[in-house]
Formats: structure tokens, C-alpha cells, sequence
């Protein structure tokens, strides 16, 4: 179909419009990974865009990686991630499954925990109960527990449950299969893209996760990786690092060098992750997303 000058002037302009997006969207990654890798004198010196490295040096990076703060953090979100996404995949596919499902007071439930979308009980109350009442203060129970269940990602879930055929479920009970089999052997098996989904969203959150952890952890030795960048860049805690640099100005310099080489340290993981689980992610968010 020939397109008309208005539609080619469109398409022209909507490819500009996106261009620029993009380009919005790189260009502060970019800048943060060639400042990484720059001369830290050089990178002090120079002020606008950053369009390649200015000099080379992976000074900053080995001094990041030889700090026992980012290597134990990283051992911390690995943990809190791992555990934590497993929790979180439990407690939503059993909470799906059960609201997907056909009884009484369903819709009543239903607005319960929609509710809870868009209200909550608020920074105190939150605070006072897992730490006086319930107890998990400065463990990692207050970061896991208080987030296993999603109300966004539980609809999503119940909703791509809803889809499988009701008579798939009937036949299997008849079969003899009680509903925790009917669940983890038929209803989960068909439902690993929006699985997948739900790995990636629970697992970014948990990586970037720090608000959490600054409330409730007390001991520094279970500070996740997070905590400790927010520490390097927002209270500009560089010390450790750059001892033995040389003078005040040496030592001002290589200290943003290191912020930089932290940020690419600890977004690493998930930039490297991403790729796998993207082939998932349009797929199980439509099949979620969809109800005939």
C-alpha cells in the first residue's frame, strides 16, 4: 500500500521522536561506563558530554573489587535475591491458583487485595510491626517476608492461570490429582513464560532494593550490595578506597572514578541477565494480560 505524504511525514518524524528517546535512554549508561574506564585526573578536569574514554585506566575497578564492602554485598543480594525470588514465586503461584479458581466471596477477596494497591498502612505502622511486634528487625526475614506477594504480579498470574482450559483441570481431577498436582504439574508447566516474567520483575526488585534494608539491618556484615553503593555515591564514602592515592587532589579523583566503576560494578548483573529473560517477557506479560 503507497503511503501518503502525510502518513511518510508521520512515520519520519515518529522515527526521529524515537531516535531521540533512545538515545536519552543510552547516552547516562554510556557516559557512567566510559567515565569508568577514563584517566581519573583527565575525568576531573573535563565538564559536558562524554563521547569516549579519556585516557584508560582500570585503577578504580580493581579498587572496587578489592573492597570487602562490595564483595560482601554482593554475597548479600545474591542471597536476598535467590531466596527471596523463591518466596516470592511460592507464595504468588499459590495465591494465583486460589484465585483463580471458581468459589464463594471471590470478587470480595478480590477487592481486598486490590485495595491494598493503592493503600497502605504507611512508613510507622510498617516499621513498628516487623520490627516491634513481629520481630525481624536486622534480618533478612523484614526483607523477603513483608514483599512474598505482589498485588500487581498476582493478578497477572491469576489471570494467565484463568486462561488454561477449564476441562484440562476437570479431567486431571477425575484422573485423581488433588490441586496441589493439578498445580505444579499441569498448571505451572504451561505457564513458564509469565514464570519467567515474574523472575525478572521479583528478581530486579530484590537487586534494587535498598530502602528496606537501610530501615531494618542494623549489622553492617548483612548490608546488601545497594546499601553500600548508596553509601559511595550519595554520602560520598570513598575512603576505603583511596587510601595510599597520593595527594588530596589524586584522591578526589580516583574517588569519582570509583563511583562510576561501583554503578557498572552493580548494574552489571542484571544488564547481563536481562537479555536471557526478554524473549519471556512480551509473551508472558500478554498471556497475563489477556482474558477472553
Amino acid at each position: 500500500m503507497k503511503l501518503s505524504a502525510t502518513e511518510r511525514l508521520f512515520d519520519i518524524g515518529n522515527a526521529i521522536l524515537m531516535i531521540l528517546l533512545i538515545v536519552c535512554t543510552l547516552y547516562p549508561f554510556y557516559y557512567v561506563f566510559m567515565a569508568s574506564i577514563s584517566d581519573s585526573n583527565l575525568l576531573i578536569q573535563h565538564s559536558g558530554l562524554l563521547l569516549k574514554p579519556l585516557g584508560f585506566n582500570l585503577d578504580a575497578f580493581q579498587k572496587v573489587i578489592a573492597n570487602p564492602n562490595i564483595l560482601t554485598g554482593y554475597g548479600n543480594t545474591l542471597l536476598i535475591l535467590i531466596v527471596g525470588t523463591a518466596v516470592n514465586l511460592f507464595f504468588t503461584t499459590i495465591g494465583a491458583y486460589a484465585l483463580s479458581r471458581k468459589f464463594m466471596m471471590r470478587k470480595f477477596l478480590m477487592i481486598c487485595i486490590v485495595f491494598t494497591m493503592y493503600f497502605s498502612g504507611g512508613l510507622i505502622p510498617t516499621y513498628l510491626l516487623i520490627n516491634n511486634y513481629l520481630h525481624m528487625g536486622n534480618s533478612y526475614l523484614a526483607l523477603i517476608l513483608p514483599v512474598a506477594i505482589s498485588t500487581w504480579n498476582l493478578i497477572i498470574m491469576r489471570t494467565s492461570f484463568e486462561a488454561i482450559p477449564e476441562g484440562l483441570l476437570e479431567s486431571a481431577k477425575i484422573d485423581g490429582a488433588g490441586e496441589y498436582r493439578i498445580l505444579f504439574q499441569i498448571v505451572v508447566p504451561l505457564s513458564m513464560p509469565v514464570i519467567a516474567v515474574m523472575v525478572l520483575y521479583y528478581g530486579v526488585a530484590h537487586w534494587n532494593s535498598w530502602f528496606n534494608a537501610m530501615l531494618f539491618l542494623h549489622d553492617r556484615e548483612m548490608f546488601p550490595l545497594q546499601l553500600i553503593l548508596r553509601e559511595i555515591l550519595v554520602q560520598n564514602s570513598t575512603d576505603s578506597m583511596t587510601t595510599g592515592t597520593g595527594n588530596a587532589n589524586d584522591t578526589q579523583a580516583i574517588g569519582e572514578s570509583i563511583k562510576y566503576a561501583t554503578i557498572m560494578v552493580a548494574t552489571l548483573p542484571i544488564l547481563i541477565a536481562y537479555p536471557f529473560l526478554q524473549k519471556y517477557f512480551v509473551k508472558g506479560v500478554m498471556v497475563g494480560a489477556l482474558k477472553e
